[in-house]
């Protein structure tokens, strides 16, 4: 058999494996709706995001002092002023448990740059891992504290 021939049929095989013949399949999870990244807590909107710090800019990172990683998770909250749009201060916690009820620490720092304020917290994290965030929202002169809950799951391979 010649070179030629036994590039075709390597290709072929690669082909064939690629289609998914055979049991041992990796199941791809479906994709799921896109949940709420705001919640309206009558005088401010909450914004709320949580992602791998792998995905951090090095500069973003290294400014926050943030471990990159597949591995760790970062919330990221904001408070923001409903008629003008400013960025609020406030208290900001948060209770975090995976899908067994395991609590993770998350310790919620404020980072204020410009005119932007963020609750920043980072928290480990493993492969499928689905973490479920309780947030708490005081907003700086408002009476009772808000509530706000979304999971998110991370993939690290």
């Amino acid at each position: 058999m010649n070179l030629k021939n036994i590039a075709i049929i390597l290709s072929l095989a690669g082909l064939l494996a690629a289609c998914g013949s055979g049991g041992n399949e990796t199941a791809v999870p479906k994709a799921q709706p896109a949940e709420a990244t705001f919640a309206d807590i009558g005088n401010h909107i909450v914004h709320f995001s949580a992602q791998s710090t792998d995905l951090l800019p090095k500069e973003v990172a290294v400014a926050y002092d943030i471990i990159r990683s597949k591995n760790r998770a970062m919330l990221n909250v904001s408070i923001i002023e409903k008629g003008s749009h400013n960025a609020a201060s406030g208290v900001v916690t948060v209770k975090t448990v995976n899908l067994t009820g395991q609590l993770k620490n998350v310790v919620m720092l404020k980072r204020e740059e410009q005119d932007a304020i963020y609750y920043i917290g980072v928290t480990p994290v493993a492969n499928r891992e689905t973490l479920i965030f309780d947030i708490s929202v005081q907003p700086e002169g408002e009476q009772e504290a808000s509530q706000v809950r979304f999971k998110r799951q991370f993939y690290s391979d």
